[in-house]
């Protein structure tokens, strides 16, 4: 098994398993699993991928701290609210939509995928025939010609919007008032519809300029009973149901009364911190993309919340300069990339002496390295929870507290 994981269960949710035995048979018969290479672990039965998960943390985790359960979902299908789609022409010159076949431009045609949202797979669908009528040529990778390269749609959960994306490789849509009037009425659920210009030749998604063609650019969500803007750039989890579910646990082993000052490190639109900001006196967050600020500072607006600070700095070098001027702090919230974090962090951590240290790891590989070079400086974990953030794929989110021996457990 893979090590990139992501996900979990613990034991009073190992009862939403039974779901998918009973259901098993739909997960074997995905036509497009062996092309599409998106989902390695389809025909496994979902309470062994949670075992297998949780043993694959264990053997990384081994000496650093036990490792519990996997937190798994009751309905682990169509859970991705983020879902993004590649056109072309086959060879009968039909428009598909799909994925890239690994290490190619080749795009793979895919519908009826069983952990994209459903809604938005009906979207990419509506506008794949939408493209001959209004005649708009699909984007060739290989000779930089046609114009639509990506549809990404984002769906709110809790709220229901819906956000569409058209990555053009040019800011020109032909006939667009015609084309986002009969997108929407097939769609009514759709609140915004953007046209993001990717006009370099790179295999990332999304280009730097956003142009607002129907609604207000941006869709709500609420999490943790806080809302968020979410921006066609904005780093939001692409499973809201676990999301939840780790956010909630996150602030629980925090053990706020109220009274503690917080940093919420790497902190993106401000999704920890905010939620965080109900049980702690101040809140600090840190985050090194601008357009992540922007969206936190609007998303602390919007939620009336007076107690919180976004900079848009490196978290390290505000961590040294709040040390140095002998701030205190009481818990540290830390989400990094699948990277993980640095020494030079990590130094400036133990520089600022927190009584806690909470860990959410995408990548267990780099959170077991860390977790040794915090133990240098006198930081140990005791236990790590693995959360399923992605079922069907071998990655897993894991949640750890650290301590530095004069905070309680």
């Amino acid at each position: 098994m893979s090590y990139a994981l992501e996900a979990g269960a613990n034991r009073d949710i190992c009862r939403d398993v039974n779901y998918m035995n009973n259901e098993q048979n739909i997960y074997d018969i995905c036509r497009f699993s062996k092309k599409c290479g998106g989902c390695t672990l389809t025909g496994v039965p979902y309470d062994q991928q949670l075992k297998d998960k949780r043993k694959a943390v264990a053997e990384l985790l081994s000496g650093q701290c036990g490792v519990d359960q996997v937190v798994g979902m009751e309905d682990p299908t169509h859970y991705r609210n983020k879902v993004n789609a590649a056109f072309d022409i086959d060879e009968r010159g039909r428009h598909v939509s799909g994925i890239y076949k690994a290490g190619t431009h080749e795009v793979v045609p895919i519908s009826g995928c069983l952990i994209e949202n459903e809604i938005a797979q009906e979207i990419i669908s509506t506008i794949r025939r939408m493209l001959r009528s209004f005649r708009i040529k699909t984007y060739d990778e290989d000779t930089g010609y046609g114009l639509l390269r990506h549809v990404h749609i984002r769906v709110a959960n809790a709220t229901g919007q819906v956000m569409v994306v058209l990555v053009l490789s040019s800011p020109i849509l032909p006939s667009k008032n015609n084309f986002v009037k009969a997108l929407v009425e097939k769609h009514p659920c759709i609140s915004t519809v953007i046209i993001n210009v990717n006009d370099r030749h790179t295999s990332m998604v999304l280009g730097e300029r956003n142009i607002t063609i129907y609604g207000k650019g941006f869709i709500t969500d609420i999490l943790g009973g806080k809302k968020f803007r979410i921006s066609p750039n904005s780093f939001y989890q692409v499973n809201s149901v676990m999301t939840e579910k780790l956010y909630k646990r996150a602030i629980t082993v925090a053990r706020l009364t109220g009274r503690e000052s917080v940093i919420d490190a790497y902190c993106g639109i401000g999704t920890i911190g905010l939620i965080a900001s109900s049980s702690c006196a101040q809140v600090t967050g840190i985050e090194l993309n601008p357009d992540a600020v922007r969206d936190a500072k609007v998303n602390a607006k919007i939620n009336g919340v007076k107690n919180v600070n976004f900079f848009c700095a490196d978290a390290g070098e505000v961590m040294e300069k709040m040390a140095a001027a002998g701030v205190k702090v009481d818990v540290v919230f830390m989400d990094p990339p699948r990277g993980g974090s640095t020494e030079r962090f990590i130094d400036s951590v133990a520089t600022l002496a927190p009584s806690k240290v909470v860990y959410i790891s995408c990548n267990p590989r780099t959170l077991a390295r860390d977790l040794k070079y915090f133990k240098n400086v006198g930081y140990r974990a005791k236990n790590a929870t693995p959360f399923d953030m992605f079922p069907f794929t071998e990655e897993c989110e894991v949640l750890t507290v650290l301590t530095n021996g004069r905070g309680a457990q």
